[in-house]
């Protein structure tokens, strides 16, 4: 199982992605997500650009330091 989470500008994580979605839960906006693996075994489906989200793919390493936005390592 994983939890959902926003990503906060302070937040601090890094993982593989082992999922990649996206959706119009509005109706009105295409969202992007990731499932992505942490290091000490927790999942957890975060939202992500656009841009990130094209230039990914499964088992590639993304990071999110405080301050920044998702990348890829």
């Amino acid at each position: 199982m994983f939890r959902s989470h926003n990503v906060g500008r302070d937040d601090a994580w890094e993982g593989i992605v082992i999922k990649k979605s996206r959706g119009m839960l509005d109706g009105s906006n295409m969202y992007h997500f990731v499932e992505v693996r942490l290091d000490d075994g927790e999942s957890m489906k975060v939202r992500i650009s656009r841009r990130l989200w094209k230039s990914i793919e499964i088992d590639d390493r993304i990071v999110k330091r405080p301050g920044a936005d998702p990348a890829r390592e």
